[in-house]
């Protein structure tokens, strides 16, 4: 049986994850509050500030930085793309 949480980013029930993501208090809430579909959303928005910004993760700046968006994209105003990121266009 699935797990449903009523997800805080996309606003309403769906799928949950099936463990915390990440350690600590913050993977807690992202548990009990962000859906599946969410934490998709969020691994391609870190994907995309790791490589605009240049960033190494094994760098404890680079994942302060990190740690920030992401608490921000899901329970703050959001994660935004760097000033001058353009997305690729297929």
């Amino acid at each position: 049986m699935t797990r449903k949480v009523y997800c805080v980013k996309l606003q309403e029930e769906a799928e949950g994850l099936e463990r915390p993501p990440y350690p600590g208090e913050l993977g807690q809430r992202i548990y009990d509050h962000v859906s599946q579909v969410a934490w998709n959303m969020w691994l391609q928005q870190q994907t995309m500030l790791i490589n605009e910004y240049r960033l190494t993760p094994a760098d404890p700046k680079a994942r302060a930085f990190l740690e920030r968006e992401m608490e921000s994209f899901f329970f703050g105003r959001g994660s935004e793309p760097p000033p001058d990121y353009e997305p690729q266009t297929e």
